[in-house]
């Protein structure tokens, strides 16, 4: 399956399997959404359990938060990430505070779809990386998968959660495992291991990380695309390099952090989002935490400029192979320690490629 048909495939499980399941927004009906996520399921589900939204994002949540206290499970999808902002008040006042302010007795099992990050030429208003401000907020679980596999059993157990879970889906992820070459064709989920998907049901705990690639000589941890980037880097530099997919940014697998950089010694973030209070700050904290004795070198990371997503520059923002290997190689002493800010190999040309 590509990862579109594993989420679909998981909404399909969960309506079949329990009649409490609804799920609704734009287009995400007769249309079967605008990236054919839900395509059909109205037909064979009913315009009651699966239909469309009015141009509402607070509306959208704010049904569902209703909903899911009053027995619901309802799954919405947000077209892009970047259209979340409206229905801030009611995903952060409300959905994330019911079962607290309620001491228990309400719950917002309710499930929120959102394409997120760049790499399709979408420009700042469609290649949003907004996953920290999620997990700022006590009361939600904040989820990304990397591939079909993990999408259909981390979507499942989202369903089934009786918190409030933001589903974050790496829309450049939909159709293969994209590792930052654009130039190159993209090699299709069908031709990859991960890419094979159960038909039926299983589910994936949230706060659990995946080993993608066990290594000795640093960790990476990554999550979403940049999974990929990263093993395309460790291809690039020939290092031992631990890669950490999360997964589940929060709750957090803290232990498997731990385990892999008190093992490897080293550490290095990355993402997509933007560098000032991206979540990558957070995981450099919790390592400093609970390895500062084990590191033997200072913790990098790379991200995304502090600037709106730019569309002609797409691949000078959007974290490169190249700009992944380079701190690779600061990491095991194999360059300078101190990188300049803004690396002039990253600037991108007339053209949008790196130069």
């Amino acid at each position: 399956m590509t990862m579109i048909q594993a989420l679909r495939s998981a909404m399909d499980v969960m309506l079949e399997r329990d009649g409490n399941v609804v799920i609704f927004g734009q287009d995400v009906g007769y249309f079967g959404g605008v990236f054919r996520c839900t395509e059909g399921l109205q037909a064979k589900y009913g315009k009651h359990r699966v239909f469309d939204a009015p141009i509402s994002e607070g509306g959208i949540v704010g049904a569902a938060v209703g909903m899911g206290a009053y027995g619901l499970r309802p799954v919405v999808e947000i077209q892009f990430a970047d259209y979340f902002y409206p229905a801030t008040d009611q995903i952060v006042s409300e959905a994330a505070r019911l079962r607290y302010r309620s001491a228990g007795e309400f719950t917002a099992p309710l499930t929120i779809r959102m394409p997120s990050g760049g790499g399709i030429y979408g420009g700042q208003t469609h290649s949003q990386s907004p996953e920290a401000l999620f997990t700022h907020v006590t009361g939600l679980r904040t989820v990304i998968p990397s591939n079909p596999y993990d999408a259909k059993g981390l979507l499942i157990a989202s369903i089934e959660s009786d918190d409030p879970v933001i589903f974050l889906e790496p829309k450049r992820l939909y159709n293969g495992p994209f590792d930052g070459h654009h130039d190159k064709p993209v090699v299709p989920w069908s031709r990859h291991p991960l890419g094979n998907v159960p038909k039926g049901y299983y589910s994936i705990p949230l706060e659990s990380a995946r080993l993608h690639r066990p290594g000795k000589q640093l960790t990476v941890l990554a999550y979403g695309t940049m999974v990929y980037v990263a093993e395309a880097a460790v291809a690039e530099t020939g290092l031992d390099a631990e890669i950490l997919d999360l997964r589940s940014l929060w709750p957090l697998d803290i232990e498997s952090i731990v385990r892999s950089v008190r093992k490897t010694g080293r550490c290095m973030v990355v993402h997509e989002a933007t560098l000032t209070s991206g979540f990558g700050a957070e995981l450099v904290s919790l390592v400093q935490e609970h390895c500062f004795y084990h590191l033997e070198a200072p913790i990098e990371r790379i991200t995304g400029w502090d600037t709106p997503y730019p569309h002609a520059h797409e691949w000078a923002y959007f974290p490169s192979p190249r700009r992944v290997a380079n701190a690779m190689r600061r990491l095991v002493g194999e360059a300078s320690p101190l990188p300049p800010l803004i690396p002039e190999d990253d600037v991108g040309t007339e053209s949008g490629e790196e130069s």
